[in-house]
């Protein structure tokens, strides 16, 4: 399945993608009846509903999609005229991975890592499809980019082998892991130049790992303006996805909705020579493509 999560009245409602449009959920329990509502199960009406019921939770969807036939009674929406919001919206952790592709550890002459890198954001940096970015410049004017496959956890996972690791994975989004250069290396830790207000857009989709396949083999690009900045894939990662799971399982409990992003590739504007730096600024337009994933787009603008 391929679910959004959209705003309406200030609310999160969950959505499922199909080629006939966008199934809202919520208006769809409301419109089949509760006799209707009861013999399905526990719907879920919002994404952290579903994630946190687990199997029990995507069936009943499930069984709202393929068991109500009468094509009126299914509310549909058009896409094109909903909010997004993040569509992992109410995580319990924002976990992110340090110089996981080689070839960025070599542009900003790090040491390639032997152990995963981990650090976090917060809730506060979440954000959506086509939602606008507010530039912190009143204490930051190095604000760079870093397109990243991000993990959504499905089951809550304790010192699981690498083997199994991929089992207790949801699904999978974009991520943009935005990071204020000159805040991330004012002291030995980067949290502050990371955790932003909205500094972790996610979306446009969040897409189970039926769908996806192999998350290490993911055509990943960037683009700025429509300019490619990165393109890579995700089999260059240093860490592939079923060991950052395990890894991270061994010294934290992860849980459902938890949000792993994967680290970046290399062409972000750091790595590039001082002398041809140009950082992020008002009314730029970033968006993160990742194959299967859709394109999360999201422009800059003056705080």
């Amino acid at each position: 399945m391929k679910l959004i999560s959209f705003v309406e009245k200030e609310q999160y409602k969950l959505g499922v993608v199909t080629e006939q449009g966008v199934l809202d959920v919520g208006a769809s329990v409301k419109a089949i009846g509760a006799d209707r509502v009861a013999q399905l199960g526990n719907v879920p009406l919002t994404v952290t509903e579903l994630l946190e019921g687990g199997a029990a939770s995507v069936a009943a969807l499930q069984q709202l999609m393929e068991t109500v036939t009468d094509p009126g009674v299914l509310v549909w929406r058009d896409e094109s005229s909903l909010k997004y919001g993040p569509c992992v919206t109410h995580p319990n952790k924002i976990i992110c991975i340090g110089l996981n592709y080689r070839k960025h550890a070599e542009e900003t002459k790090a040491e390639v890592p032997t152990h995963p890198i981990l650090f976090n954001k917060f809730n506060n940096a979440l954000t959506g499809h086509l939602c606008d970015i507010p530039l912190p410049e009143s204490v930051s004017r190095n604000v760079d980019y870093e397109a990243e496959l991000a993990i959504v956890i499905g089951k809550q996972a304790k010192r699981v082998a690498k083997e199994q690791a991929l089992d207790y994975v949801f699904g999978y989004c974009n991520g943009n892991d935005l990071s204020a250069r000159d805040l991330q290396r004012r002291t030995s830790q980067w949290l502050l130049g990371k955790s932003i207000d909205s500094f972790c857009p996610l979306g446009p989709y969040l897409v189970t790992a039926d769908e996806v396949g192999d998350p290490n083999a993911l055509d990943i690009r960037c683009t700025v303006n429509g300019q490619v900045r990165q393109h890579s894939n995700t089999s260059d990662m240093v860490f592939p996805c079923d060991e950052l799971v395990s890894y991270i399982s061994q010294h934290m409990t992860l849980v459902p909705g938890d949000i792993i992003l994967t680290g970046t590739p290399s062409g972000v504007v750091m790595g590039l020579p001082k002398e041809q730096r140009v950082f992020l600024q008002p009314g730029d337009i970033v968006t993160v493509e990742i194959e299967k994933l859709g394109a999360l787009t999201n422009q800059m603008v003056s705080e």
